[in-house]
C-alpha cells in the first residue's frame, strides 16, 4: 500500500510535481561479470603507471616540463597516484624560488603563474608580488599580454586561488576574464575550448572527477600531448568507471529494496545524482565504502528534505523531528504512519554506521554524526515556523539556520568517519569547531542553491531564501541580492584558500570533503538537482555511461 493512502487528505498540502527517476533501474544491467577489470588491463595500467612515475622522477624539479608534467598529471585525475613524488617536487620547486625571489628566473607570464597555482595548491603561501613584473606603475596589468592567450588563462586560473586583500590577483581576474571572454571566437578549436571550458567552470573550483574526463579530448587535441599519459589517463578512467558502475548497481538494489515509489512517493527519486554528490567528494578506488554510506546519506538527506518542504504540517514534524533526536524504535508509534518507512531508514542508516565505526575504532565520531542530524532537522523546522508565521528574517539569522539545512556539516562529520583513514579527535573537533572551510564550504551552497532554486521556490508556498531575506531587509532589488550573493561566495571561497594555506597542520584529506561539495554546487547549472532530465543527466552519462576508451562524449557548458 502507498504511505499516500495512509495520510490525513483533509489535511492541505503544499505538494510538488517531480519528474520520475531520469535513470529507474538503468544501472542494475552493470553486473559483476560486465564490470570485471581483465588481468590484461590491470596490467597494462601498471606498466604504464611506472612509466609515468619515471617520466615524473627524471623530468628535473626546475624545470618548466616539470611543472607542465605536473599540472598535466593532475588535470587527467592521475595524480592520486603519485601524491607523494608531487608533493616532494612541489616542495622543491617552492623552496628553490623562495631562495631565488629577487632574481626570479622565469620571465614568462604562462610559467609564472602555473608555479604559483600549483605550489599554492600544494598548500605552500607564495606571495603573488610575482606578478608585479607584468603590471605598469598604475597597478594596471600590460597591454602586450593580451597577445598571449596562454599566459592569459594561466594567470586566470592562478587568480582562483587568491585570499583575502590580494588586490593584484583580483586585478588579474578582472583583466584576464575580460579578455578571455572577447578573444574566445577567434581562437583555433584547441585554444578555443580550453578558453572556454576555463570561464565556466576554473580548475580550483571544478569537481574533480568531472574536469579530468572534460580535459581528455582538449588535451588530445593540444599539438605536444604525450601519448602515454593520455593512454594511462584514460585507462585508468576506464577501470575506475567500472568500479563506478558496480557500485550504482549495488546502490540501485539497495533504493529499491526500499520501495521509494510507495514509502516516499512527496520526494524526489534521486539515487543516481546522490551517487554523483558521493563521487564528488570521494572517487579514487579506496573509498568504495565511504561513496556507499555518502550515497545513502545524501537520497536520505533528499527525501527528508521534500518531506519538511513540500509535504509534511507542522503537527506532523514536531514529533518527528523530537524522533529523529531519539534515534530510536521506540519513537516510531509517536510519528504519523506515512513517516515512519523514512525514519526506519535513519534507524538503519545509524545501525550500520556505529557497527562499521565499532571496527574501525570511530565509535564516539557517530554521536557527532547525531548531534549534527539532530541540528540539521531542528533548522527545518524552524524554516517551517518562519513560513507559517509569514516571518522574512534579517539576513545573518536566515544565514545561520539555512547553513544548518543545507547540511553540509552533518556530510563532512559523516566524510571523516567513514573515510580510511584515521582522524585525531582534536583534528575532527578543530573541523567542526574552529575551521574556516566548514561554515564556508555551507555558505556557497545555501547560496548558490538559493539563486539556483529561487524561481522555482517562488511559484509554490515555501519559506523566503537569502534573495528575499536580503530585499526586505535592504529595500534591494533581485540584482542586487544576486551581486550580494556572488560576492559572499567569492569571498567564502578566499576564506577556503585562507585555511588551506594557514592550517597546513591539517592533512589535506581532511579539508578536502568540505572543498569537494562546494565545488559539487558551483558546477549547477538552474535545478539541476531537482530537474535533472537536462545538464546534470550529461555530466552522469560522461562520468557513468560513456566509454572514454573509443569515442569522446564532450559534454559541452558544464
Amino acid at each position: 500500500m502507498s504511505q499516500l493512502a495512509m495520510v490525513n487528505t483533509t489535511i492541505k498540502r503544499p505538494l510538488v510535481n517531480y519528474h520520475k527517476s531520469v535513470w529507474g533501474d538503468y544501472f542494475l544491467s552493470y553486473t559483476p561479470q560486465l564490470t570485471e577489470i581483465s588481468s590484461q588491463e590491470k596490467l597494462e595500467h601498471e606498466e604504464l603507471k611506472e612509466k609515468v612515475r619515471q617520466m615524473l622522477v627524471e623530468t628535473p624539479d626546475n624545470s618548466i616540463q616539470k611543472l607542465v608534467l605536473i599540472d598535466t598529471i593532475q588535470r587527467l585525475g592521475v595524480g592520486y597516484h603519485f601524491e607523494n613524488e608531487i608533493k616532494i617536487s612541489i616542495q622543491n620547486i617552492f623552496d628553490e624560488s623562495d631562495q631565488s625571489k629577487n632574481e626570479d628566473d622565469f620571465d614568462d607570464l604562462y610559467v609564472v603563474a602555473l608555479r604559483f597555482r600549483l605550489v599554492r595548491q600544494q598548500r605552500h603561501y607564495m606571495s603573488p608580488d610575482v606578478f608585479k613584473k607584468f603590471t605598469n606603475n598604475d597597478g594596471k596589468f600590460k597591454e602586450t599580454l593580451t597577445k598571449d592567450v596562454l599566459g592569459l588563462l594561466s594567470l586566470y586560473e592562478a587568480a582562483h586561488v587568491r585570499v583575502h586583500h590580494e588586490d593584484i590577483l583580483e586585478e588579474a581576474l578582472t583583466f584576464t576574464t575580460t579578455h578571455l571572454e572577447s578573444m574566445g571566437p577567434k581562437l583555433d578549436n584547441s585554444l578555443k575550448a580550453q578558453v572556454s571550458e576555463a570561464l565556466i567552470r576554473p580548475i580550483h573550483t571544478n569537481v574533480p572527477r568531472v574536469a579530468a574526463r572534460k580535459y581528455m579530448p582538449i588535451y588530445e587535441n593540444i599539438e605536444s600531448h604525450d601519448d602515454l599519459l593520455l593512454k594511462f589517463a584514460k585507462l585508468d578512467f576506464h577501470i575506475l568507471q567500472k568500479v563506478h558502475q558496480r557500485e550504482l548497481s549495488e546502490l540501485t538494489r539497495w533504493w529499491n529494496d526500499l520501495d521509494p515509489v510507495n514509502n516516499f512517493p512527496y520526494a524526489r527519486d534521486k539515487l543516481v545524482e546522490c551517487y554523483y554528490w558521493a563521487i564528488g567528494v570521494y572517487y579514487e578506488p579506496q573509498y568504495r565504502r565511504a561513496r556507499r554510506t555518502l550515497t545513502k546519506l545524501v537520497a536520505i538527506i533528499t527525501v527528508t528534505d521534500d518531506l519538511y518542504d513540500a509535504y509534511a504540517t507542522y503537527d506532523e514534524l514536531v514529533p518527528f523531528t523530537d524522533a529523529v533526536e531519539r534515534c530510536d524504535i521506540g519513537a516510531m508509534d509517536s510519528i504519523s504512519s506515512y513517516m515512519r518507512p523514512l525514519y526506519q531508514v535513519f534507524l538503519d542508516y545509524f545501525d550500520e554506521m556505529e557497527e562499521e565505526s565499532t571496527i574501525n575504532g570511530k565509535l564516539d565520531y557517530v554521536y557527532c554524526a547525531k548531534i549534527e542530524t539532530n541540528r540539521w532537522t531542528k533548522s527545518y523546522l524552524k524554516e517551517v515556523e518562519w513560513l507559517n508565521g509569514g516571518k522574512i528574517p534579517k539576513c545573518e539569522e536566515y544565514k545561520r539556520n539555512a547553513t544548518l539545512t543545507i547540511a553540509i556539516p552533518m556530510l563532512v562529520v559523516t566524510c571523516l568517519i567513514v573515510m580510511e583513514e584515521f582522524v585525531a579527535k582534536e583534528t575532527f573537533q578543530w573541523i567542526l569547531n574552529d575551521s574556516l572551510v566548514l561554515p564556508a564550504s555551507s555558505l556557497i551552497n545555501r547560496l548558490k542553491d538559493d539563486i539556483i532554486g529561487h524561481e522555482h521556490e517562488q511559484q509554490r508556498e515555501h519559506g523566503a531564501s537569502f534573495v528575499e531575506c536580503y530585499m526586505k531587509e535592504y529595500g534591494a532589488s533581485k540584482q542586487d541580492a544576486y551581486a550580494e550573493i556572488w560576492k559572499e561566495i567569492a569571498n567564502a571561497w578566499k576564506d577556503i584558500n585562507t585555511e588551506y594555506l594557514r592550517a597546513t597542520q591539517v592533512p589535506t584529506i581532511v579539508l578536502e570533503p568540505a572543498v569537494n561539495l562546494a565545488r559539487l554546487v558551483e558546477i549547477l547549472q538552474g535545478d539541476d538537482f531537482t530537474n535533472s532530465k537536462y545538464n546534470l543527466k550529461d555530466v552522469i552519462s560522461m562520468l557513468f555511461v560513456d566509454s572514454v576508451m573509443n569515442h569522446d562524449h564532450n559534454c559541452v557548458g558544464v
